[in-house]
């Protein structure tokens, strides 16, 4: 009999284990084929009591991509405030005669501000303004350049941890002192037949001296899979890939080679246009050593405006200006370098677990960042709990269902319009990192996948099961 009981218990006890195995949803995510060989990281704990409810690998640092983002927004937020406005400067040296003609040089002065001239908030009209408030100063005509200067940042324009596919490319565009048009022009191509070489027909804005090598092929796509190539600076591009065939006209993006040049060559042609004589051409010089006069004063919009465009849809160009400017130091250029290690420094005095944060950019384009599903949930609740601008914080999320990146995310399920999250995409990674509203308690989460098996469709249909099955 003891040995019939005995046996019954082990049965039992191997079903138990089956069933408790099976209906953990760590254990049915980490199981799950796709996903077998994948280095996951993934925490999720109560915000009101702190209880970690589930944990795999939360404390190995995996690459995050664009949840890296959460990063650089937060601790912008922190140092500078949600009101905070980045400023660039019309200045001038010289001397302005009794015919309205400057002796002298028309500076503007690059603040770091990514919104110059956006397509995606921002004054769209600040030209206009500009040459009015130039007018204004009683400068007609100038006798000597108009000369941008983008001396707050280095001339490193270029994260050297980023990849070689993405330099050239709109969703990697140089980080110059100034921005301008987001650092992106269009390139207007019109297709034949699949198998053919497209025709150029434009570029807009006009770029002088850009000369573009095309080995563009049509295509049977539907989408845009050309790609530049070019390094700072250079006016050289070549551009390859493919595009749909047959297109009147189709557009790709790549990135202004020098847009405070641009910038100054607008503003030289608007003066111009507008009656003024201006004797020499427009120029770049980095803090140019003299005397000068403020003019005009342009803010950019709050801080709390560009980081809801950073989290919501996920703008890494707005997103490395962000970064850029938390390495200025005593009136230095800012240097990639000084931002990481600004924002290691403010959050190891919090608190935070910084020695799972491997940061080499703002956006988290580069591959070899890396940060830890307990790092990103330490963020979290800190910016939740303990942040005067917790507020602008969450507001800034994309949520389930409804906007920005998440909008596809969870749709039609009992999570949609409740998970306030940053996602993340590269080639073999996925990742997101929020607040789940569940019934009567908040979620803080962070779940990263890098190398699964599957493709990354698929790879998301298993993490919505998941935050599905933890928030129940």
């Amino acid at each position: 009999m003891k040995k019939v009981n005995y046996i019954t218990s082990i049965i039992l006890f191997s079903i138990f284990s089956n069933f408790v195995f099976a209906s953990n949803p760590v254990n049915n995510f980490i199981s799950n084929p796709l996903l077998k060989n994948a280095n996951i990281g993934l925490l999720v704990k109560d915000l009101k009591t702190g209880k970690t409810l589930y944990e795999w690998g939360s404390h190995r640092s995996n690459i995050p991509a664009s949840t890296m983002k959460l990063v650089t927004t937060s601790t912008a937020l922190e140092l500078y405030g949600p009101d905070f406005r980045f400023e660039t400067n019309i200045e001038i040296d010289g001397e302005i005669t009794t015919d309205s003609t400057l002796k002298g040089n028309l500076y503007i002065r690059g603040g770091g501000d990514p919104t110059l001239g956006s397509d995606k908030i921002g004054d769209k009209d600040f030209l206009t303004k500009w040459i009015a408030a130039i007018k204004k100063a009683g400068i007609k005509n100038i006798k000597g350049k108009i000369i941008a200067d983008p001396g707050i940042f280095d001339q490193q324009v270029i994260n050297p941890r980023w990849t070689w596919e993405d330099m050239g490319n709109y969703y990697a565009p140089g980080i110059h002192g100034i921005s301008y048009l987001d650092n992106t022009f269009r390139l207007f191509f019109r297709s034949g037949k699949a198998g053919t070489t497209p025709e150029i027909l434009r570029a807009e804005p006009e770029i002088i001296g850009l000369k573009i090598d095309n080995f563009v092929k049509s295509s049977g796509i539907s989408f845009d899979n050309a790609y530049f190539y070019g390094a700072p600076f250079s006016l050289n591009r070549y551009v390859t890939g493919e595009i749909p065939a047959n297109k009147n006209e189709f557009v790709v993006k790549g990135d202004i080679p020098n847009p405070a040049l641009l910038l100054a060559q607008h503003i030289y042609k608007k003066l111009t246009d507008s009656g003024s004589i201006i004797s020499e051409s427009p120029d770049v010089q980095i803090n140019s050593n003299c005397n000068k006069f403020l003019i005009y004063k342009h803010f950019s919009p709050p801080l709390s405006e560009i980081i809801t465009e950073i989290n919501v849809k996920s703008n890494n160009h707005y997103a490395e200006y962000l970064f850029k400017n938390l390495g200025i130091t005593n009136n230095n250029p800012a240097t990639t370098d000084a931002a990481i290690e600004k924002i290691r420094k403010f959050w190891s005095e919090k608190g935070l677990s910084v020695d799972q944060l491997f940061q080499l950019d703002g956006s988290g384009l580069s591959p070899s960042n890396a940060v830890s599903a307990n790092f990103f949930v330490e963020l979290l609740i800190y910016m939740k709990t303990k942040s005067k601008y917790t507020d602008f914080f969450y507001s800034s999320l994309p949520v389930s269902g409804v906007n920005g990146t998440m909008k596809e995310i969870l749709t039609k399920t009992s999570l949609e319009g409740k998970v306030h999250a940053k996602s993340g995409t590269l080639a073999r990674v996925k990742s997101y990192a929020g607040f789940i509203e569940a019934k009567d308690k908040t979620l803080v989460f962070a779940l990263i996948v890098n190398n699964p098996n599957g493709t990354s469709k698929e790879v998301v249909k298993k993490m919505e099961e998941f935050l599905l099955n933890v928030s129940k």
